[in-house]
């Protein structure tokens, strides 16, 4: 049955060309702090540290993009030619008040746990 697939939970950190995770279609979950934001574009950059993305908010309505707020998005991975990524995002929303240092070792957890629980 084909449908809208769940977004993996990534790091922006983790989006480079080597990565297994980095490939065209991709739905991802990413969470960093708005750098910035064009209302002409819908094009939002978020970081993490050293790390940053952009993200196509065309389809996101009734959110106000503050530069320094954090936003958690979901969407698909789009890559351009010159190994460009842009998060085509279906859903976002404001995560103010997140520790990311702690969401990081959340996700380390998790990826533990299924990895030695979840036997494909």
């Amino acid at each position: 049955m084909a449908g809208i697939q769940s977004g993996t939970p990534v790091t922006l950190a983790e989006l480079r060309p080597e990565s297994p995770l980095f490939k065209e279609g991709a739905s991802l979950r990413v969470t960093g702090k708005i750098q910035e934001y064009s209302v002409e574009t819908a094009i939002a950059t978020v970081v993490d540290g050293d790390s940053k993305l952009k993200i196509d908010t065309q389809h996101l309505r009734d959110l106000s993009f503050r530069t320094g707020s954090i936003f958690q998005f979901i969407g698909e991975l789009l890559i351009h030619p010159d190994n460009e990524a842009v998060l085509q995002a279906r859903v976002g929303r404001n995560v103010d008040g997140i520790d990311l240092n702690l969401y990081h070792q959340s996700l380390q957890l998790l990826r533990q746990f299924q990895a030695d629980h979840i036997r494909a």
